[in-house]
């Protein structure tokens, strides 16, 4: 009889399952592996470099021609690949004679001449090491961690290409092993603490699983609870990944690694709410500082498993358990609507507009107003089961 039950409960995620290998496409698996090699590397920080010197000899000003990350006009979606950048998009101007620039200027010399030396040697660094060898001109880690983004966009290079490694900030558990570069082995099986997503997931090989979907927890606090009463193995098996908010980069290309080797439906969870959903549509569909990368980053087969705004309203959460939306809500909810990749799912925006008008928000934590252990009891099993998913 548990055989046969657990057929069942699987029974939707296989379809599914099947359904998403039959569509793979056979031209973009394992596009995201894509790496340049270091002769490329070094050419291309050598013209940059020959750019500013020649505009020297002619006693010209040198410049530097930055793509604009921060402009929805230099993006377009596909639905394949989500949102990416265009060719030929306006850039920003960072000169050497300018009092608004200089000091930019030179942190993106001295940040190009580092990873010059490392891609050299074949040695790594971290950015908050780069960050301590000159604190005095960068003035925080923030500014060392947008420029590396703005020259792996300028040299068309892959950050991890770049030989500078950022601190993951992302944990994963569940029915995973595999091993790093280095060989060393990971088991992310039976852990109650989790793991610490990799610093360098394109090292990442041998990955070994039988998990039947991954899991995208929005909040850390959320994911904890998924793993104190072992989630994963308990009730399926399955990979579990967090980025505890706003994902970071490595956390979204762990989630594209799983995508890439196991094709297995992948699930998010979030916060019935305008930020949990714009979370969830940076997974799926990536964000534009980062569009320059979205081959590698965004996993357009992402699904929308809860908290739905039409679940509040179908299992009657208490009131006193939902939140009215502020202004700064309405705001971002408005500026999502209007996102070109909307129209492409029309039962989001049947959600979205569900909030709008209802004009409140729920946290996954209001579930429990209506029983303690209704998340990971009912909830969850029950969608997983009956394919609650949109």
């Amino acid at each position: 009889m548990m055989g046969s039950h657990v057929a069942e409960q699987f029974c939707e995620i296989d379809r599914l399952r099947a359904q998403l290998m039959n569509n793979v496409d056979v031209t973009t698996a394992g596009r995201s592996e894509v790496e340049v090699s270091h002769r490329e590397i070094l050419t291309r920080i050598e013209s940059v470099i020959f750019g500013i010197v020649t505009s020297l000899s002619r006693e010209e000003v040198p410049v530097l021609a930055l793509p604009n990350r921060t402009s929805w006009a230099n993006v377009s979606f596909d639905s394949g690949v989500g949102l990416h950048m265009i060719s030929g998009s306006s850039v920003i101007n960072i000169r050497c004679d300018c009092p608004s620039s200089v000091t930019k200027f030179a942190q993106i010399v001295n940040i190009l001449s580092v990873i010059y030396r490392l891609v050299q040697s074949n040695m790594y660094a971290t950015k908050r090491d780069i960050y301590y060898k000159n604190t005095q001109l960068f003035g925080s880690q923030t500014t060392v961690d947008s420029i590396v983004d703005d020259i792996s966009c300028l040299l068309k290079v892959p950050r991890r290409s770049l030989h500078v490694l950022a601190t993951s900030k992302g944990l994963i558990s569940g029915e995973l092993c595999y091993l790093e570069e280095d060989g060393t082995r990971v088991d992310c099986r039976g852990c109650s603490n989790a793991v610490a997503v990799s610093s360098n997931i394109a090292g990442i090989r041998n990955i070994v699983s039988s998990a039947k979907f991954v899991l995208i927890v929005e909040k850390d606090a959320t994911f904890q609870r998924l793993l104190d009463c072992d989630f994963c193995s308990q009730l399926f098996p399955c990979i579990m990944v967090t980025g505890k908010g706003v994902p970071d980069v490595n956390s979204r290309l762990m989630v594209r690694k799983l995508w890439d080797m196991l094709r297995i439906p992948i699930f998010a969870l979030v916060d019935a709410d305008p930020h949990g959903i714009e979370i969830m549509c940076i997974y799926k569909y990536g964000s534009v500082a980062m569009s320059f990368e979205a081959h590698s980053l965004t996993v357009p087969s992402v699904m929308w498993l809860g908290l739905l705004p039409s679940d509040i309203q179908r299992m009657q959460v208490p009131k006193d358990a939902l939140i009215q939306l502020t202004k700064r809500d309405e705001s971002k909810l408005s500026s999502l609507l209007k996102r070109p990749y909307i129209s492409s799912q029309p039962d989001w925006r049947t959600e979205m507009e569900l909030m709008q008008k209802v004009m409140v928000k729920a946290e996954l934590q209001s579930l429990d107003a209506i029983a303690p252990d209704f998340l990971t009891s009912i909830y969850l099993p029950n969608k997983l089961r009956y394919g609650g998913w949109i």
